[in-house]
């Protein structure tokens, strides 16, 4: 498919309207305008290619699209019509990829189509979580609630989502650190001493000829080096695409030392916050399953996820489906069963959400406290090596000067 901004005359407005749209060929961009009830006036294909600054500067962010949600929800609920809602929040958006992607859906609502059928166009930008809450929102005339859910479920995500990559930014820091120490002593202090011994015609320790091996393989054959690291992760990448690649990253999340609870957490107030949104919304129990289980972002959960949706068709409840799964959290059915008999299950997984959510933010400050003295201490044992095997030889040469 190819993109095409347009210029097009709303035939029942008699209004000029500039926009983009995508399809086949220009010829089929020209069709779709006159089936959308528009005449067009200009065509013209949009290059795909951008630079760097203009992929950066235009990309979309959670907070845009909160924004932007929060807006229409808020001009449809005080009873403005569906497309004059959509021309005001284009005209306040900022962004400009943002402005040609409401421009679309504006083009597509006003030649007939669903807002839900309109954003499922534009799938990189709304998910179908998303989709899903806007069109149980039309079927049943609450619009302005489900997008007010659809913003504070965005918000939700994109605050976890920060402080997990909080949490993980301290470590990488300081193995940065360590690395750049590792190279300093290799490139600079260690072939100081190769020389002192070579000049006292003296035999280096085996630790340290080791390290001026290294250093001298890394000076030489610096180009090598870089191909076999680029090779390596160039590969490590296309592999972690394929399905073997993706199951193994999504296990090694699940189960990693330290990191896997919090994972686990993640996932079960994300199932919890998404199905509770959903249900509440009137999203039917088998679709809340589908949806919530493609939007884990995890294969093994989702497979989880789905062969317990296939127990709830069967007829079984779902607080009896989710029990045997292993990556399910035992507090999830447990809690749902409460709802079943209760008749609020939307109610009692938004409270497994509450506090899967609290339980991560503990579990996240737990962490970043335990992880700094860790860290500090293999910071310590690698520079310190290096410094000990750098220094003992020295001392060495000076002990056998004084003898």
């Amino acid at each position: 498919m190819k993109k095409f901004a347009y210029e097009a005359r709303d035939q029942a407005s008699n209004k000029i309207v500039k926009a983009t749209l995508q399809a086949d060929s220009e010829n089929a961009a020209a069709r779709l305008l006159v089936e959308q009830g528009f005449t067009p006036l200009k065509i013209k294909e949009e290059s795909a290619d951008k630079n760097f600054f203009e992929r950066i500067s235009g990309r979309i962010t959670v907070k845009d699209k909160v924004v932007f949600t929060r807006q229409l929800a808020t001009l449809i609920g005080a009873g403005l019509p569906l497309a004059q809602s959509l021309h005001t929040v284009l005209e306040q958006t900022q962004n400009k990829q943002l402005q040609s992607i409401i421009q679309e859906i504006t083009a597509s609502v006003e030649g007939g189509k669903s807002l839900s059928d309109s954003f499922s166009k534009h799938p990189a930008v709304f998910d179908s979580v998303f989709i899903a809450l806007v069109s149980a929102g039309e079927i049943s005339g609450t619009l302005d609630e489900a997008l007010q859910r659809v913003a504070f479920q965005q918000e939700k995500d994109a605050a976890t989502a920060s402080k997990i990559k909080s949490a993980l930014t301290y470590p990488i820091i300081v193995l940065v650190v360590i690395m750049g120490v590792m190279a300093f002593m290799l490139f600079t202090v260690v072939p100081q001493v190769e020389k002192l011994y070579h000049d006292l015609k003296k035999q280096l320790p085996m630790i340290t000829q080791v390290m001026v091996n290294i250093a001298n393989f890394l000076a030489q054959y610096w180009w090598l080096t870089l191909i076999i690291v680029g090779l390596a992760v160039y590969f490590s990448i296309q592999y972690l695409k394929t399905d073997a690649g993706i199951r193994l990253k999504d296990s090694f999340k699940l189960n990693v030392p330290l990191f896997g609870g919090m994972f686990r957490k993640l996932y079960m107030g994300r199932f919890a916050r998404t199905g509770q949104t959903l249900l509440s919304t009137g999203v039917s129990m088998l679709d809340m399953l589908k949806i919530t289980g493609s939007s884990m972002n995890n294969t093994i959960l989702e497979k989880s996820i789905i062969r317990a949706a296939e127990k709830v068709k069967g007829g079984k409840a779902l607080s009896v489906a989710l029990q045997p799964e292993e990556y399910i959290l035992p507090l999830v059915p447990q809690m749902i069963k409460i709802g079943e008999q209760s008749g609020r299950i939307d109610e009692m997984m938004g409270k497994v959400a509450q506090v899967y959510e609290e339980e991560l933010d503990e579990e996240i400050r737990n962490i970043s406290t335990a992880i700094e003295p860790i860290l500090m201490v293999v910071l310590a044992v690698v520079a310190g090596g290096m410094v000990g095997a750098i220094l003992l030889p020295i001392y060495g040469l000076v002990n056998g000067i004084n003898v």
